[in-house]
């Protein structure tokens, strides 16, 4: 297991844990990240942010929330 944020583009994840307070597990679960849920990386550039799909969505997510997402 490893934080979302090291995560490079190209790669295909599954969420293995959500880690944080209750109210920053509760925003990423209501965003689709919940355990189970496999991750397509689009963009993890060099200033932090990650541009991923994840349920058929393309979402832009910080290197702080990418941190609190375990990934396997």
């Amino acid at each position: 297991m490893m934080p979302l944020a090291f995560a490079r583009t190209g790669d295909k994840v599954l969420v293995a844990r959500i880690g944080g307070n209750e109210e920053g597990k509760k925003h990423l679960e209501d965003l689709g990240f919940v355990v189970g849920a496999q991750v397509d990386i689009i963009s993890a550039s060099g200033d932090g942010n990650i541009i991923v799909n994840l349920k058929e969505s393309r979402l832009a997510i910080t290197s702080q929330m990418a941190a609190k997402i375990m990934i396997s």
